[in-house]
C-alpha cells in the first residue's frame, strides 16, 4: 500500500544538540501508529515539525505525494495533516456546538459567518450533528465547555481535528490529564474513527497504546530505536532499557 504521509530522514538541532535525529517513519491510509517514549524524548518536537509549527534541520515531510517541507502549519491543515494537542485550547464560554461549527466555518473560508448564523446552515448542522455523535458528545452540544468533564473536553478536541476533515490526524497524548475512569471514553472515541483516516499517536498511557495501534515506534534521544508491531515492542531490549522495563516485566509475569 502506498504511503499517505511520509517523513524521511528528519533532523532538528538547537544548537549542538541534536533532538531530532535522522527521524523517517510512513503512514498509509487506514494505519493506527503509536509513537512512544521516555519524557524528553523529542515526540512532541517531531510533530511540532511535521506539522510546521518548527522548521526541521534538514530532511523531508510529504503528504499524499507532495512535498510540504516548506509549508506553513495552515497549509498543511488545508491539506489534510490536523493534530489536536497535549493540553486542551478551548474557548470555556462556547459550547461544543459552537466550537465544532466553527472548525467546519473555517475549513470552508466562512468563519466570520459563524455568530448567531450557523444554525441557518443545514449542510453545517447536520455536520455539526454527525461529528458530535460520533464522538458520544450530542447529549452535551448545548452546555458551556465549562461545564462537562476533563475527558469530554478532550473528546471535544478531536471532534474539532474531524471538522478540519483530515487525512493524517496526529493526536498529541489524547488521555493526558483525563481520569482513568474516563479513559474508556478516548478509547471508544479513537476506535470509531473513520477508517480510512491515518493516526499517529503519542501516548503515555500503555494499556491505551496496546489497544490502539497496530504498529509502535519508539524514540528515545531524537531517534528511532524500534518500529515493529505491539507484540514484539515488549520484548525489544533496547526498548526495554530506555522506556519499557517495568510495564514489559509485569507483561511477563502476567
Amino acid at each position: 500500500m502506498s504511503a499517505l504521509f511520509e517523513v524521511n530522514s528528519l533532523n532538528k538541532n538547537f544548537g549542538g544538540l541534536a533532538v531530532t535525529n535522522n527521524v523517517s517513519l510512513s503512514l498509509a491510509a487506514g494505519d493506527r501508529l503509536a509513537l512512544i517514549g521516555p519524557n524528553g524524548a523529542g515526540k512532541t518536537t517531531f510533530v511540532n515539525i511535521v506539522t510546521g509549527t518548527l522548521p526541521p534541520s534538514s530532511g523531508s515531510v510529504h503528504l499524499a505525494g507532495q512535498d510540504v517541507t516548506q509549508l506553513s502549519a495552515m497549509q498543511r491543515v488545508r491539506l489534510g495533516l490536523v493534530r489536536s494537542f497535549q493540553v486542551t485550547r478551548l474557548f470555556y464560554e462556547m459550547t461544543p456546538e459552537e466550537h465544532v461549527a466553527l472548525a467546519i466555518l473555517q475549513r470552508e473560508g466562512k468563519s466570520g459567518r459563524v455568530v448567531g448564523r450557523y444554525r441557518s446552515m443545514p449542510a453545517v448542522m447536520e455536520e455539526v450533528r454527525d461529528i458530535l455523535d460520533q464522538l458520544g458528545l450530542l447529549a452535551l452540544s448545548h452546555l458551556k465547555v465549562r461545564e462537562i468533564a476533563y475527558g469530554q473536553q478532550r473528546l471535544l478536541e478531536i471532534a474539532l481535528a474531524l471538522a478540519l476533515r483530515p487525512k493524517v490526524l496526529l493526536l498529541d497524548e489524547p488521555a493526558a490529564g483525563v481520569p482513568q475512569s474516563e479513559t474508556a471514553r478516548i478509547e471508544q472515541a479513537l476506535d470509531r474513527l473513520p477508517p480510512d483516516l491515518a493516526v499517529l499517536m503519542i501516548e503515555h498511557d500503555m494499556d491505551l497504546v496496546f489497544r490502539f495501534a497496530k504498529r509502535v515506534i519508539v524514540l528515545a534521544a531524537g531517534t528511532v530505536i524500534f518500529d515493529g508491531s505491539p507484540q514484539d515492542v515488549t520484548q525489544d531490549p533496547r526498548v526495554r532499557e530506555a522506556y519499557l522495563g517495568s510495564y514489559a516485566n509485569a507483561g511477563s509475569a502476567a
